[in-house]
């Protein structure tokens, strides 16, 4: 417990790469809103209210999403878990890839489950480790994937829609030439546009990129992996299938819910304990007992 607490208040210190994040969600909201559409709609219009509300409500799920990710434990390893070789329940115990034995840390003094690894920024094993993200302060792994995912869809959808009411209140009205707030303005516009540009186009490529890995059930470590797997073995003449792939609809149902109401809320109260994992082969013996 001490060191769970011990992390939890290291993950809410001061982290520069958070406080940029922060500031940028808060710049992003205010241009926006009291910039953008004020300019273009009419912030007290209809069509300005109308705008100013949903992006409200698009910052305020960001922001919610945002500290959820940061304070949410990625999942650790109880310190009894011992892998059980003898279940028949579970048909796969991920080995080394040298000597074939067990997975064990020995930073950590005890075995890794299926999808663990070791996280040398946070210093101890991670449940189901996607990879660790200095822009939360914390890794990204199986209790806070889900939250991160829904963080990055509605910053990108935030980041988009921002850039939509910019350019459209820049051929609205252009840029502004008074000579008492033209200045000010023009700044907005300029850094707003910096800002927003590489923004958008990063964070639609990092959702698309774990959409990829959420309909065929992969974390980061497990793609790049897969990869050298999938070479190992069509050099030996054989054909590598990721255990965990289940079919897309599988796969997206165990990170984002069964529950569809559920899947852009930033929660995973339906997730399990992390230590086991649905695997193709539990597919193939659900066949062979329906038979």
């Amino acid at each position: 417990m001490a060191e769970k607490a011990k992390q939890q208040q290291q993950r809410f210190a001061f982290s520069f790469p958070v406080t940029v994040v922060v500031s940028a969600i808060a710049y992003i909201y205010f241009s926006t809103v009291f910039v953008f559409i004020d300019r273009w709609l009419g912030l007290f219009s209809s069509p300005g209210i109308a705008n100013a509300s949903v992006f409200t409500a698009i910052a305020i799920m960001s922001l919610f999403s945002y500290r959820a990710a940061i304070s949410t434990d990625p999942g650790r390893v109880p310190a009894t878990y011992t892998p059980d070789i003898e279940d028949n329940t579970t048909p796969l115990h991920e080995i080394k890839r040298k000597g074939g034995d067990l997975r064990f840390c020995q930073k950590c003094s005890h075995y890794k489950p299926p999808r663990a690894h070791h996280c040398r920024v946070c210093k101890r094993c991670v449940l189901r480790m996607d990879h660790h993200c200095i822009w939360i302060n914390n890794c990204v792994g199986h209790a806070n994937y889900k939250i991160f995912f829904i963080f990055v869809t509605y910053a990108a959808i935030a980041c988009i829609y921002s850039m939509v009411l910019l350019v459209g209140s820049l051929a609205y009205d252009g840029l502004p030439d008074d000579e008492n707030n033209g200045g000010s303005y023009r700044t907005v516009y300029v850094v707003s546009v910096i800002l927003l540009a590489p923004l958008s186009i990063s964070l639609c490529v990092l959702l698309g990129w774990h959409i990829y890995l959420i309909l065929h059930n992969k974390t980061t470590i497990e793609y790049y992996e897969g990869v050298r797997a999938l070479w190992l073995q069509e050099k030996g003449g054989s054909i590598y299938k990721h255990p965990y792939d289940l079919g897309p609809y599988e796969n997206l149902t165990s990170v984002l819910g069964p529950n569809i109401l559920s899947w852009l809320w930033p929660t995973a109260n339906h997730i399990g304990s992390g230590l086991r994992f649905r695997t193709v082969y539990d597919l193939t013996k659900g066949a062979s007992t329906s038979k």
